[in-house]
């Protein structure tokens, strides 16, 4: 590229090509020279933007989360509305699945940075823990909507939810795989919750059902 002409969005096609490298060759095998080198761009135009690499890891690593946190941001807003299974699928599902993969590898290689993450974002309000807490309020919501049962526990669904999809993005190979049975396991966990609010209840719903016994 000719020097002079600008790289729109070029933190975010560091970020990519970090996310590959890591996926690809592991954490271990990060430099600046390997981003920028995936990346297609100068090695020093790294160093334009960040400090040093572990600035820019810190950097990609806030960016990442910040992105998981969004996606939770909006489940609470869901509640009392479509199927709970469906709405937990849509929240989690929408995280790119190679996302959750690199920055699971980085954070267990380079731990000091979740602190920097924590530091920016706020405990329980970035990445995976975000959408955790996200999911136990909107549990909550839901068996305050009597479309949950009150025998279920928000907290524990809401664990068990990320860490199935968390031990999916780690295991498998296929992404198309990991949203199969994510959606499976979700359906599984919450369905034997779900109960038909009445006042929910549509006229045509209520037209369909069989009378009572006499």
């Amino acid at each position: 590229m000719p020097r002079g002409v600008a790289i729109p969005e070029i933190r975010q096609q560091l970020f990519a090509a970090a996310e590959r490298v890591i996926i690809r060759d592991g954490p271990g095998r990060l430099s600046g020279r390997a981003v920028t080198g995936e990346a297609g761009v100068a090695t020093g135009l790294l160093y334009a933007h960040f400090a040093d690499l572990d600035d820019f890891l810190a950097a990609y690593a806030v960016d990442r989360a910040f992105l998981v946190s969004a996606e939770a941001a909006a489940l609470r807003d869901r509640a009392g509305r479509g199927s709970v299974a469906g709405n937990l699928c849509g929240a989690i599902l929408s995280i790119p699945a190679p996302t959750v993969l690199a920055s699971a590898r980085l954070l267990v290689a380079r731990p000091e940075l979740t602190e920097r993450v924590h530091a920016v974002l706020g405990d329980k309000t970035a990445g995976l823990e975000a959408i955790e807490s996200a999911a136990t309020t909107y549990l909550a919501d839901e068996q305050r909507h009597e479309r949950v049962s009150r025998a279920a526990d928000p907290a524990a669904l809401a664990l068990a939810l990320v860490a199935v999809f968390h031990h999916l993005v780690l295991t498998e190979d296929s992404e198309a795989e990991v949203r199969t049975r994510t959606r499976r396991a979700i359906a599984g966990l919450v369905d034997p919750f779900t109960v038909a609010s009445p006042r929910h209840d549509t006229a045509a719903d209520r037209a369909g059902r069989p009378a009572p016994p006499a």
